[in-house]
């Protein structure tokens, strides 16, 4: 069991939780996730690490409703435990790995999180200015209320914009007006780092393209089982058949296939869309991965 040793409300509907987990602690890093379960009938649940804590054992998450499996446990409070607590899975981010850290301080970087894409973006400008790497970073949402980590993420960025949609705090627009007024403003980047909704990705990726700036995404929505077997987090970039889970989740925004991986985020929610999508992509829809041995 995995004990909750804190539990925070950030926003309506999403909470913050320090999970008693040393194993994933000791090795997780910027950009990987977990898969969490609350019990016997619970659902798994893929959630980026937000935060860890080494020395206590600590791994902090964030939690938004969207389903029952959600719900079930946001209500878990302090001093209840998750059944199980998987990790760290995925890669962990290129831009915050030791062997990089030379090419990395060349770059000029942005960040630009989106809602909850606040969250995986916290510990990767957290992990660069303890290694000495300054980063910008533009923090997007559609209203004041759903803010949440501005201070936390204003003590780690060289400089942090905060925007919301409806203009009630700070810039008023979404994260792409914020950047391409940047740009307006002579501020040049050398690589962007987009987590959000698919639909923000996309849009920030149209719009750094257009800039002229290498983007990195991470792919963190569509997954769902999170170890490449159920065919959900199957993406095409460039020209080669992904998975989110055990290839990504971070990949070059610029060469992912937005429209597509959405449609099939659609059809999944399903049984009659899932048994259409595992009908056309037969042998790649799951397995194919050549990772998780579901073609066994």
């Amino acid at each position: 069991m995995f004990p909750i040793v804190c539990k925070r409300q950030l926003a309506d509907q999403i909470v913050l939780m320090d999970i008693k987990a040393p194993r994933v602690a000791k090795s997780c890093l910027p950009g990987q996730f977990i898969i969490a379960k609350t019990d016997e009938i619970g659902e798994r649940i893929p959630l980026t690490i937000c935060d860890y804590d080494r020395e206590n054992g600590t791994v902090t998450i964030v939690v938004q409703t969207i389903g029952a499996g959600t719900k079930r446990m946001m209500d878990l409070e302090e001093g209840d435990s998750l059944m199980d607590f998987v990790g760290p899975l995925g890669n962990p981010s290129e831009l915050c790995m030791e062997e990089n850290l030379e090419e990395t301080r060349k770059k000029k970087i942005v960040f630009i999180a989106g809602g909850l894409g606040t969250a995986p973006i916290y510990p990767q400008v957290k992990w660069l200015h303890e290694h000495g790497v300054e980063a910008d970073v533009i923090m997007g949402s559609r209203n004041k209320e759903l803010l949440f980590f501005i201070d936390e993420m204003k003590a780690v960025a060289k400089n942090c914009y905060v925007c919301t949609d409806d203009g009630s705090y700070g810039f008023k627009g979404v994260g792409t007006a914020q950047l391409e007024a940047l740009y307006e403003e002579g501020v040049r980047y050398d690589q962007c780092v987009a987590i959000g909704p698919m639909i923000m990705m996309k849009f920030s990726c149209l719009t750094t393209k257009k800039l002229g700036i290498p983007t990195i995404v991470s792919m963190n929505p569509i997954m769902v089982d999170g170890t490449g077997m159920c065919g959900a987090c199957r993406l095409v970039v460039g020209d080669e058949v992904k998975f989110a889970c055990v290839d990504g989740p971070e990949f070059d925004g610029h060469l992912v296939d937005f429209d597509q991986a959405m449609k099939r985020q659609q059809q999944y929610k399903t049984a009659e869309g899932r048994a259409k999508l595992a009908y056309e992509e037969g042998a790649t829809h799951h397995g194919g991965c050549g990772h998780c041995g579901g073609d066994k």
